[in-house]
């Protein structure tokens, strides 16, 4: 076979060396060299980036909404949103003298075995890692306009309204889960931006909303978190209250978590085009690593409080899921217990209630009092009598009322 093709190609050679030469024309239009966008956007592909769009810095289009949001105390106990609310008014002002910003996405891999860990937040964290591949695209412009150029990069930690900037920038339109969906490829990516002082040209914003009547993400959301299309309250959501909230998980909400340990994917699994655009995981620093990868919610959740300190510091160093805190986690994981837990998962609990965090012993207590096992029941009456956070007492005594346990002297 490779003496035929070289019998072919030494056939065309000879043919082509006989064909007479042709001049170029010297009317013909040569190809355009590539715009600046052009190069900019070939290499944030080049560098993992999966959607880029440029956008002119000014007065976000969201912001009259995004204050309603937070005059009505939707964003529970971040404060660092109202705090900052007015630099999210204007994006020249978080990084004054920038002009332009290219936004761009990274996909985390929606099609990834649905698990207690939302899909975001297994593998390493996205602000390390989208930040790093955006500075080393603003050195690239630097180095392509053969001078330093003041810039800097932002991912999901600055006043900034990211989502207004990306739907700009044409990446996508809101969802009514509050989410930026993508018309080819869902709603399971980050967003990140690099501020430039230099003028670039805007690409066209994505106009329209192609969810139609289509309202699967506000049906399907077991705490009734949005109280309107594309309004979410903080304070219902199961991300907001296994991730930010510091505090107990409301017991009327704990329920509802069911097998959430961290974060929640249920408003964008159930979108139709995260079923029908979203994509395999590419990334390998967004892999699972392995204190979460093929865990289950019960196996998780007793692995987690089973941990050391030490432990914890070493499984989870560079994840997002640090975000929780230890305690975080350790309250989340007594939920998730209360609500699949087993008789066999009564120890894993029974030593939590001697955690050093009131938050975790308070909430061992009530997922023991779902267990329904004499040896909970036992457990939960002896922490009771030298308990000296009043808080948990009212959670093991609300616990052994719901088992009709409680002791006659407590109870009178």
């Amino acid at each position: 076979m490779g003496r035929k093709a070289g019998v072919k190609a030494s056939a065309r050679g000879a043919s082509d060396a006989a064909a007479p030469r042709v001049a170029p024309d010297p009317r013909a239009t040569p190809a355009p060299a590539p715009t600046r966008e052009q190069r900019l956007e070939r290499q944030a592909y080049a560098l993992g980036f999966d959607l880029v769009g440029f956008v002119r810095l000014g007065p976000a289009e969201t912001a009259a909404h995004f204050d309603d949001w937070i005059a009505n105390g939707r964003h529970a106990d971040m404060q660092y949103m109202a705090r900052d609310a007015e630099l999210r008014h204007d994006t020249r002002r978080p990084h004054p003298g920038a002009v332009s910003a290219i936004v761009v996405t990274m996909d985390y891999g929606g099609r990834q075995p649905r698990g207690p860990v939302a899909r975001y937040a297994r593998g390493d964290d996205y602000h390390d890692v989208m930040k790093e591949r955006l500075q080393a695209l603003h050195a690239w412009l630097s180095a392509d306009v053969g001078a330093a150029i003041d810039g800097r990069a932002y991912v999901d930690t600055a006043p900034i309204l990211e989502r207004d900037l990306a739907r700009r920038a044409g990446l996508g339109w809101f969802g009514k889960n509050t989410n930026l969906i993508n018309p080819t490829r869902g709603s399971y990516f980050f967003i990140g931006s690099l501020f430039v002082a230099m003028e670039l040209v805007a690409s066209t914003p994505f106009e329209g909303d192609k969810c139609g009547g289509c309202t699967r993400c506000l049906k399907a959301c077991p705490t009734g978190a949005f109280v309107a299309p594309k309004v979410l309250d903080a304070t219902q959501c199961i991300s907001y209250l296994t991730i930010e909230n510091r505090a107990a998980i409301p017991e009327p909400l704990r329920e509802r978590v069911g097998e959430w340990l961290y974060g929640c994917d249920i408003c964008q699994d159930v979108c139709p085009y995260n079923r029908k655009f979203s994509l395999p995981l590419t990334e390998l620093r967004f892999a699972p690593r392995p204190v979460v990868d093929g865990m289950d919610a019960r196996s998780l959740a007793r692995r987690l409080l089973g941990m050391s300190v030490a432990e914890y510091t070493e499984s989870f160093r560079g994840s997002p899921m640090k975000r929780a805190k230890f305690s975080g986690l350790r309250r989340n994981a007594a939920v998730v217990l209360g609500n699949v837990g087993l008789v066999d998962d009564a120890p894993a609990l029974i030593a939590a209630l001697r955690d050093e965090s009131s938050l975790v012993r308070g909430h061992a207590a009530w997922a023991l009092g779902r267990l329904g096992s004499s040896l909970a029941a036992t457990a939960l009456r002896e922490r009771l009598v030298d308990e000296p956070d009043p808080d948990v007492r009212d959670e093991i005594s609300s616990a052994l009322r719901a088992r009709d346990e409680l002791p006659d002297s407590i109870s009178k």
